[in-house]
């Protein structure tokens, strides 16, 4: 199980958990899954949340991976969910359906510019980090304006921008950032020059 957190400029935090479901035991898990959502909506401050299942039609995906997406409009909310009884719970109820219990937490969007691995790269500097970030979302939201502005145009505010910006995550992690940090790699992580 890997777990990443998000912090967003509004003090809005997304976590996204990933996990490896055992063969066989993927309806028992999404109902486990669901339990756990749904009581978390109980929660002050929780804004949101979806399970992603695997996507086995590209078969680019390992099909025993699942995602889940969910928002708190605080990090001290989130922290209430987190050390409570009912997420223990829920927790004890989905370890029986997947392998594995690696934490990997990892906050901002780091992970979106995890360093190649090899002792001859250096780190990004921010100021490339937000203009890559804004070269990846700027037409991501654009995109999805277009397809979805129309259709959404009669929904409340506030569930019209959970529902984009829980696009925004799951399209800038799994297909755009990977795509851009790989063409902007070169610049991105320059080699360091040895010294002679």
């Amino acid at each position: 199980m890997s777990t990443t957190v998000l912090d967003t400029p509004t003090g809005a935090v997304t976590v996204l958990v990933t996990r490896r479901v055992k063969a066989g035991h993927e309806t028992a898990f999404e109902q486990a899954s669901g339990d756990m959502t749904a009581a978390a909506r109980a929660f002050p401050g929780y804004l949101g949340g979806q399970l992603v299942r695997p996507d086995t039609e590209g078969g680019s995906e390992d099909p025993s991976l699942y995602h889940v997406v969910f928002a708190f409009d605080t990090a001290h909310h989130l922290q209430g969910w987190q050390q409570s009884p009912a997420r223990s719970l829920g927790l004890a109820s989905i370890a029986q359906h997947i392998e594995g219990q690696t934490l990997r937490p990892v906050s901002g969007l780091g992970h979106w510019f995890a360093a190649p691995v090899g002792p001859q790269q250096n780190p990004p500097p921010r100021w490339k980090v937000a203009v890559v970030t804004r070269l990846g979302i700027c037409p991501t939201v654009y995109v999805l304006f277009l397809l979805l502005g129309a259709l959404l145009a009669p929904w409340p505010l506030l569930p019209r921008v959970m529902l984009l910006t829980a696009l925004v995550v799951l399209i800038m992690t799994w297909a755009v950032a990977p795509q851009l940090t790989q063409l902007l790699k070169p610049w991105l992580y320059p080699a360091m020059r040895s010294k002679t």
